[in-house]
């Protein structure tokens, strides 16, 4: 007869089987999720699962008041830099910097509503802020490169329709000049691109997607921005607001279609540069006032044609090369994997 020992057994003398419950409950893992279904571009606010209905508006109306503020600031720059140039006053009370400095301010001064709408996608609308630019969540160089080729054809028929056009401006149309126009030629390719690109993150990114947040349908997404772009150039001839109001449109489906702003930008800066670079190659161009709202009817209806031809091929550059159009699905969380802690 043996006696038992008074010990008990090393762990490892007896296998341990997994229990079919954990020693620890699991709780479903806390929200907000990103919708796991892929959006459009005008949808993308509803990706993240922070969508709140006050979002979109708390992001407008600070973006227009940082913007205002930031303006009256940049503008008292101005006028001090032109005092202590000794520049004379301009109608308005501004510092005439003469045509190109005017223009750089005027350029500059619709320039920093790009970063303002980078910060109002971080917050309020709380999303990364590469998803205002395209579904990827950032530039698509390759294919803004694309869209730049697909613009040389209809801004050549452009520029060539509007030197045929007679001209009722009464410009004197006098050649300014090769170092003048090199040097206008070398600021206006600094800063139009940043002005176009501004002018396109507000009302093709942070517009179009504030309204798309709440409807699914693109065209109430894209009306109300493209209005109020044309509505921005203000107001001079129908034919004017009508050109600019098509371009809105185009240019908006266009984002939509393609999943980002690499169509619109590669449109907007084409045609600025055009009409900046024509403006500058004249005594006294950069001096006009006048912008595409106050087109004739003949012009703007050559720069509707211009808009759809563009359009056409880009949508055939995007059937044959496939940019992405629509947000990348997400994995719904796994609650398996979010033990609950206990006291």
């Amino acid at each position: 007869m043996t006696n038992a020992s008074p010990y008990p057994a090393h762990p490892s003398a007896h296998p341990v089987h997994p229990s079919a419950h954990p020693a620890y409950p699991t709780a479903p893992p806390v929200g907000p999720f990103p919708d796991p279904i892929p959006q459009p571009y005008h949808r993308l606010d509803r990706t993240t699962g922070r969508h709140r209905w006050w979002r979109p508006l708390a992001g407008t109306v600070l973006l227009a008041f940082a913007y205002f503020v930031i303006l009256l600031v940049l503008l008292a720059l101005s006028y001090g830099l032109g005092t202590a140039l000794g520049a004379p006053e301009l109608p308005d009370d501004g510092a005439d910097l003469g045509p190109l400095g005017n223009t750089a301010m005027d350029l500059v001064s619709i320039a920093i509503a790009l970063p303002l709408v980078l910060l109002a996608t971080l917050w309020p609308a709380r999303r990364r802020v590469g998803t205002v630019t395209s579904v990827t969540g950032r530039l698509r160089i390759g294919w803004l490169g694309r869209c730049l080729l697909a613009g040389l054809l209809p801004i050549l028929l452009l520029t060539v329709t509007s030197f045929l056009l007679p001209d009722d401006s009464g410009d004197s149309g006098t050649w300014v000049g090769w170092r003048s126009f090199l040097t206008a030629l070398a600021v206006l390719a600094l800063l139009v691109p940043l002005q176009a690109a501004a002018e396109e993150y507000v009302f093709r990114g942070w517009l179009l997607q504030a309204v798309g947040a709440f409807v699914r349908s693109p065209w109430f997404a894209v009306i109300p921005q493209a209005v109020l772009f044309a509505a921005a150039h203000g107001w001079g001839t129908r034919w004017g607001f009508l050109g600019l109001l098509v371009n809105g449109l185009v240019a908006g489906l266009l984002t939509i279609r393609t999943g980002g702003l690499e169509a619109a930008i590669a449109l907007h800066v084409l045609n600025n540069l055009l009409a900046f670079g024509a403006s500058a190659a004249v005594v006294d161009g950069l001096s006009s006032d006048e912008t595409a709202a106050d087109a004739p009817w003949a012009l703007a209806l050559t720069a509707i044609v211009t808009d759809l031809l563009y359009a056409a091929i880009v949508l055939w550059f995007a059937r044959r090369h496939k940019p992405q159009r629509l947000s990348a699905p997400t994995t719904p969380p796994d609650p398996r994997a979010h033990p609950a802690r206990t006291a």
